[in-house]
């Protein structure tokens, strides 16, 4: 399976405009799967009173160890990626899915909150994909209760206190437009954010890495977990749109919210030979502060 192509943004104009008249009308459209599942749950979620979300669960599609050079490296940023889960406060859990069960720490492993979700499909290339499909899929055994949903990529880190402040907020979904992105190579850290006159030239997080958006998730509407589905099979720049699309306009999370790390070897995006452009941003946003990038190091446990 792979990743769904992005719709052109004035087809994306002309579908939002249109869905804010009448799903209906938007239907006319020729909508992709993902933008009929998004108009789907825009219809359904009509005059439905949103439940309070109860917890946050991460998706988390793991690579398989014959797709790596250092199975045990990935682990160990995996284990990074859960601590800094562990380090929150409110209800959260995880969902890692991957062909291995992956080994990690005592304290980790013994974690209830964390869970595997086997994944049989022999299908040569990138499973990614393919993966948050499963995922997905899996939602009606995973998530019972009212629950923001957030996939999230196994080398990525969550800034302290960003469970609570989604469990406080209670909004239709959350956006990373704040968010750090750490050269591994380098020890370089740059903030991704929205352009600014001074910085004109600034990308939001959200276009830069996978682990940017958190939707609430009603299990009582099966539309809900459809469209999940069929979001995660695009390009996370598709996310925002998306969730637009289907009446959960995401708003941004209050700090930066998630620090992303390039160059440690295993990247996905490296696999796809997509990080040079992003190597780049680094340089040229690059925090030389020592005071910022103490604030930095206090918000996120050290990769």
């Amino acid at each position: 399976m792979a990743q769904v192509p992005a719709t052109k943004k004035m087809k994306r104009r002309a579908l939002r405009l249109a869905a804010a008249l009448s799903p209906a009308l938007a239907e006319r459209l020729s909508p992709v799967a993902s933008e009929r599942a998004a108009l789907a749950l825009r219809a359904a979620s009509a005059g439905v009173t949103r439940p309070r979300a109860e917890d946050v669960v991460f998706l988390i599609p793991l690579v398989g160890p014959h797709h790596v050079g250092d199975w045990q490296a990935v682990i160990a940023r995996l284990a990074q990626t859960l601590e800094s889960f562990r380090r929150q406060e409110g209800a959260w859990r995880a969902v890692i899915c991957c062909q291995q069960r992956p080994p990690l720490p005592e304290a980790l492993a013994g974690d209830a909150r964390i869970g595997w979700l086997p994944f049989y499909d022999p299908t040569p290339g990138n499973d990614k994909w393919r993966k948050l499909a499963a995922l997905c899929d899996h939602l009606g055994e995973t998530v019972t209760r009212p629950s923001y949903v957030m996939s999230f990529d196994a080398d990525d880190l969550l800034r302290d206190g960003t469970v609570a402040e989604m469990l406080e907020r209670q909004e239709a979904g959350y956006l990373v437009e704040e968010g750090y992105v750490m050269d591994h190579a380098t020890g370089d850290v740059a903030l991704a954010g929205p352009p600014t006159a001074a910085r004109p030239l600034r990308k939001p997080f959200w276009k830069l890495c996978g682990s940017c958006l958190a939707l609430h998730h009603n299990p009582a509407l099966p539309q809900s977990a459809k469209f999940m589905r069929e979001m995660t099979q695009h390009e996370h720049r598709m996310f925002p749109y998306l969730a637009a699309l289907a009446g959960r306009v995401p708003v941004a999370f209050r700090e930066p919210a998630v620090l992303y790390v390039l160059n440690h070897g295993e990247n996905f995006g490296a696999r796809r030979g997509r990080v040079g452009f992003k190597t780049r941003f680094v340089q040229r946003f690059r925090i030389s502060d020592p005071e910022e990038l103490a604030k930095v190091a206090e918000k996120f446990p050290a990769p």
